[in-house]
């Protein structure tokens, strides 16, 4: 097999990367960016290889943090959840595993596959199952495809391990490791059944660890040269800024393992006087303008700093910020019925269907989990002094 590997500068812009991926959500990249320069500082190496230089019969499974955002970036790792999890799974199949890779690349969980990977001395793959990230197990390319929704296991950093055995569909398979997630804090590292290198190959998305290096690298040579850095974005990952403007209003609330809410911007300058709407769930999941939808799942909603291009997630929001509001259009992959079904508006409980970013725009009055959101506890109001 062949493999490359990564360096800090590699890192520091993959960590931006996975953040504009990361739709917001996905955790820190921030924390997990630290933990990965500190593993290459021991001596240790993150290889990384391509899904194409895998053998068929590769053992591989898939890694992360699950839990809400918010309570990721208070509550620090231990550090060894990762190899916990992996070493059950081992010791429950009796098969050793040949290489790992991200359930999800975009936020921190883009480089959590790394770090556990450098301590055992195993590849990384330079693909996932989302393409960006998205709140719930099932919600994976892999899950519609046919992986298997058991054996799976969960650690937290107090050392208590989990193996789930008998779940019978992916579905339940979230409930289970939500409601363990939640007893152990509501953050916790998980990783799912094993896969092949063939179903991989067909079934994930290729290179998306790249595609967060070359984000990440359009960014840092923007602020080098002085030149615009969401320009910069749009022009690498083929996005439409829908809007620049500040954020007005922002109200989120933990529940049930999940960050839930909805937050505000409005428009400055040439945008002066539009209104975007997002709501969350862990994730951006629709933009809306008045009654249109601008972007919704599972086309990606980012939202970085109008200045710096740095990634902003759900957690860090607050009153005053000066945002850029970028769509970008979801891997192909995700766009398939049977994908739809399981990542789509409908899944979250919306009551309309797809309509894909870049092609048309829905224009009916928003749904009643839209209109709910004004309802949420824990809101941070402010206004401009008058």
């Amino acid at each position: 097999m062949t493999y490359w590997s990564l360096n800090e500068a590699d890192i520091d812009r993959i960590a931006i990367g996975v953040g504009i991926l990361g739709t917001g959500g996905g955790g820190s990249p921030y924390l997990q960016m630290l933990m990965a320069k500190a593993v290459l500082r021991q001596g240790k190496s993150i290889r990384m290889i391509r899904p194409a230089d895998l053998p068929d019969d590769a053992n591989i499974i898939g890694l992360g943090g699950i839990g809400a955002p918010t309570v990721s970036i208070e509550k620090m790792e231990e550090g060894e959840e990762g190899v916990r999890v992996l070493r059950a799974i081992e010791a429950h199949t009796g098969r050793r595993v040949d290489a790992v890779l991200g359930d999800e690349i975009g936020g921190g969980n883009g480089i959590y596959p790394m770090i556990t990977a450098a301590r055992l001395g195993l590849p990384v793959v330079d693909a996932d199952g989302m393409g960006r990230a998205f709140p719930e197990v099932q919600m994976t390319s892999f899950f519609v495809y046919g992986q298997a929704s058991q054996p799976a296991a969960l650690s937290d950093a107090e050392g208590n391990t989990l193996i789930i055995t008998q779940a019978k569909t992916p579905e339940m398979l979230e409930r289970l490791m939500r409601t363990a997630t939640v007893a152990m804090g509501c953050t916790a590292c998980m990783t799912t059944a094993p896969m092949t290198g063939a179903f991989v190959r067909q079934f994930g998305i290729a290179h998306t660890t790249s595609q967060a290096w070359k984000l990440g690298d359009a960014v840092i040579r923007a602020r080098s040269a002085k030149h615009d850095p969401v320009a910069a974005i749009l022009r690498e990952s083929g996005g439409k800024l829908l809007m620049q403007g500040k954020v007005t209003d922002i109200a989120r609330r933990i529940a049930g393992g999940f960050v839930r809410g909805a937050l505000t911007v409005a428009g400055l300058g040439d945008d002066a006087g539009r209104v975007l709407t997002i709501d969350i769930q862990n994730e951006y999941l629709v933009a809306t303008e008045g009654d249109r939808r601008l972007v919704m799942v599972p086309d990606l909603i980012c939202i970085v700093d109008s200045e710096t291009g740095r990634p902003i997630g759900t957690e860090e929001q607050r009153f005053g910020l000066r945002v850029a509001v970028i769509g970008i259009p979801c891997a192909p992959l995700l766009r398939k019925p049977e994908a739809l079904a399981v990542m789509g508006p409908r899944a979250f409980g919306y009551d309309f269907d797809f309509v894909a970013f870049g092609t048309s725009v829905a224009a009916e009055p928003v749904a009643a989990y839209a209109e709910a959101k004004h309802n949420l506890p824990h809101r941070e109001t402010c206004h401009e002094p008058s």
